[in-house]
């Protein structure tokens, strides 16, 4: 369908906007052949930022030519095939760093862009694509990893995330949004698509319909993160499965439409919700697509944060998924050869990823499960992780992207080890690290968020330090972002610190109190004076 782009003609719009109304985004990828013969030089510097679409970033520093890729997973379900494919761009391109990332993306570094036309010929080899993982245009869709074998869901998901991805992919009439836009559809009782902090997500309901029970989605708008977040708010409309795609057309249509092009820092779904209310919205979502039942049922029980450690039972008998945990998402080309190969001999071959840079084995005779568990990558990988690595997340910091300034990736990764040999919980505490406030690692939902700044101190200058939040949550009916407590901690000092706060949290929680019951309980102010008092032993 054609679409008249009504803001064109605006002096106010953003230069980015401007750039947007010259050349699309999408035809960056004509000009990806001709650059890689050409090299990184003959690339006008005005179009570095157009490579977004193709899913492509250029690394710190961006003059080098270096590119992190990222490569959309809807769903986080991966074929073997593809997992092989996988596995050697990152042997072969990649330098052996293959991240997951919170959107259950898979992303890579050190690619070149002569590099480009091989990489591309192997995505779409096997049906993958990188195309619109960045930009301002519709993100990889997060859902179940478990779809389609969960007990613990409505229906399966699948084709229905299938539909809604490709349909958007490669489609210019919506590769021109406002901003970056993020979808969830899910259907597990336990919210494993984070469905507060998407600009568009599809949530289990059931209603009655002409004395039936009718099983179908919610719909939350205007979630989202970074430096100003907001959670989604719920519009009053029912939406069977059948309905999805149309519905998700006719909501990414009215923020094209309707969004903001002035200030790029408020282009995001969420500030339109915020100045519209959601009964605006809903009007407008009428006039788009046509009448919608009003709301059903929730079904979301509760909130497992994209967590599946240990062998479980799938809906098909005789059949076991097992969940490991991958400390801060990174593992190795050879480590995913091997995932391959264990998937393949024990599972269907397929491999899941999570929203919490994890991964599962799926389709696992229940016999096998024991042997599975034997195998030597699982030593690294573990089916039952420790407490402090088995929560933690971190994006991609100062190591390869332009926007953070600090280390996180590592840093987390031995943050979380130290904080193992030291303590025992009898809950888990969610650490998310992130480098900047954009948010890729989602600070603002963590248990504990840790994000990166600068400090000046008296002795050694200008040094990485981090902010820290405490008690966020997407847990139905109390969810919220973490509060930011006063003071700065030096990176060098961030373990004990740490471990102090946490010993703290040891001696006056209650049996199985989480973090966030915790922080509600005694409040945010009791957590404040014993940060107090650990950086004042530290000062």
């Amino acid at each position: 369908m054609a679409y008249e782009k009504t803001w064109a003609k605006s002096e106010k719009i953003s230069k980015e906007e401007k750039q947007k109304l010259v050349k699309d985004g999408l035809e960056i990828l004509n000009d990806i052949d001709k650059y890689a013969k050409e090299g990184f030089d003959a690339i006008p510097k005005e179009e570095w930022g157009l490579f977004k679409w193709a899913g492509l970033y250029l690394q710190k520093p961006k003059e080098d030519g270096y590119f992190m890729m990222r490569v959309n997973i809807p769903s986080g379900i991966i074929t073997n095939e593809q997992a092989e494919v996988l596995a050697g761009i990152g042997r072969d391109y990649g330098r052996d760093v293959i991240d997951i990332t919170t959107r259950q993306a898979i992303q890579y570094h050190w690619l070149t862009i002569e590099q480009m036309p091989d990489i591309f010929k192997r995505l779409e080899s096997v049906g993958l694509s990188s195309v619109g993982a960045c930009g301002d245009i519709p993100r990889t869709i997060v859902g179940n990893p478990l779809a389609g074998i969960d007990p613990n869901e409505l229906f399966d998901t699948r084709e229905i995330v299938e539909d809604v991805y490709r349909f958007f992919q490669l489609n210019e009439d919506f590769s021109n949004l406002p901003r970056k836009y993020k979808m969830s559809i899910s259907a597990n009782v336990h919210n494993a698509g984070n469905d507060l902090i998407n600009c568009l997500a599809f949530t289990p309901a059931v209603k009655e319909i002409d004395g039936e029970e009718v099983v179908g989605f919610h719909v939350k708008v205007g979630g989202g993160l970074s430096a100003k977040p907001y959670l989604a708010e719920e519009l009053d409309v029912f939406v069977r499965p059948e309905q999805v795609k149309d519905v998700a057309i006719a909501i990414t249509s009215i923020y094209r439409d309707f969004g903001y092009r002035e200030k790029r820092h408020r282009a995001r779904l969420k500030f339109l919700i915020a100045d519209w209310g959601v009964e605006k919205f809903k009007d407008k979502l009428v006039e788009y697509y046509g009448e919608l039942p009003a709301k059903g049922t929730c079904q979301v029980k509760d909130w497992n944060a994209g967590y599946f450690y240990g062998a479980y039972p799938q809906k098909q008998e005789g059949l076991s998924y097992v969940g490991f945990n991958v400390p801060v998402g990174r593992m190795s080309s050879d480590e995913w050869f091997d995932l391959a190969r264990i998937a393949r001999e024990y599972g269907n071959g397929e491999i899941r990823t999570c929203n919490s840079q994890n991964l599962i084995v799926p389709n696992v005779p229940n016999e096998k499960v024991d042997a599975l568990l034997e195998e030597k990558l699982f030593e690294r990988i573990h089916v039952n992780p420790n407490g402090f690595i088995g929560y933690s997340v971190s994006c991609t910091g100062i190591e390869y992207c332009n926007l953070a300034i600090v280390e996180t990736k590592e840093r987390m990764r031995r943050v979380a080890e130290y904080l193992d040999t030291k303590l025992s919980l009898d809950v888990p505490v969610r650490f998310h690290m992130v480098g900047c406030p954009n948010s890729c690692g989602q600070r603002q939902i963590a248990d504990i968020g840790l994000q990166g700044v600068k400090m000046k101190t008296p002795d050694k200058g200008m040094v990485e330090a981090f902010e820290i939040y405490v008690g966020g949550t997407l847990e139905k009916d109390v969810a919220q972002f973490n509060e930011k407590l006063k003071g700065k901690v030096d990176a060098d000092e961030l373990n004990v610190v740490l471990e102090q706060l946490l010993y703290f949290f040891k001696e006056k929680k209650r049996p199985k109190e989480n973090f966030y019951q915790f922080s509600q309980r005694v409040g945010i102010d009791a957590i404040q004076e014993s940060l107090d008092q650990i950086l004042t032993a530290h000062a």
